[in-house]
């Protein structure tokens, strides 16, 4: 009698187009983090944003100053519009510091023309700065 020693070449080839399978249907899952991802960082800007705005206004009530006046976070002059950051690189991409962002003229912070979260200065009210993501993730 003989002892049988490794695979069959069926067990082989039913073991591969398993695996076959399983890649095919793994692999779309996958192959799109890239978009997830920048729409993630994207949405994190938005929060940063709406956060350093908050915190700037918060700053200019506490020094008790005109809404026009500039105001000092962590170092970094703020300049600021009816009491909010104002857009430009003086302004809220002043007042975010420490990110891989930058201010891209008259559109928002961002990394180029195509990848970037739009902001709108606060009215002459004093509304909060109007942020939203404008870009889209795919052109990061």
């Amino acid at each position: 009698m003989k002892v049988q020693q490794g695979f069959t070449l069926i067990e082989l080839v039913v073991v591969i187009v398993i695996l076959g399978i399983l890649a095919a249907v793994a692999l779309p899952k996958f192959a799109d983090l890239r978009g997830d991802a920048n729409t993630a960082a994207l949405n994190g800007l938005k929060g940063a944003m709406a956060s350093a705005a908050s915190i700037a206004h918060a700053a200019q009530l506490t020094a008790g100053v005109a809404s026009n006046v500039s105001v000092t976070l962590e170092g970094s002059s703020v300049g600021m519009v009816n009491g909010y950051p104002s857009a430009s690189a003086s302004g809220v991409a002043a007042a975010i510091s420490g990110n891989d962002f930058s201010w891209q003229t008259s559109l928002g912070m961002g990394k180029s023309a195509t990848c970037y979260v739009g902001y709108t200065e606060a009215g002459a009210g004093g509304t909060f700065p109007a942020i939203g993501t404008v870009s889209d993730a795919s052109g990061c």
